[in-house]
């Protein structure tokens, strides 16, 4: 999780990532964030992000990530 959280800082620092719940639905990510981060999750998890995982419910908060980067782990 701590490395996903540092991914998300470097994209959009000013978000407290442990709280927030609404990286999506409150505009905190945007189009490009959100394919910026797919490709990082990407190359440091080493899993495939499937175009029909991109919805909000998989980004709306880091939690909600990494649950989707552990599924996708052991679906690979």
């Amino acid at each position: 999780m701590n490395e996903l959280i540092e991914i998300l800082e470097d994209i959009q620092p000013e978000v407290d990532y442990n709280s927030c719940d609404n990286l999506i639905d409150g505009h905190y990510l945007d189009s490009i964030a959100i394919l910026s981060l797919i490709s990082e999750i990407e190359d440091v998890f080493d899993i495939s992000v499937p175009t029909v995982e991109i919805i909000p419910t998989n980004f709306n908060s880091a939690k909600s990530i990494y649950a989707m980067i552990i599924r996708l782990q052991q679906e690979e």
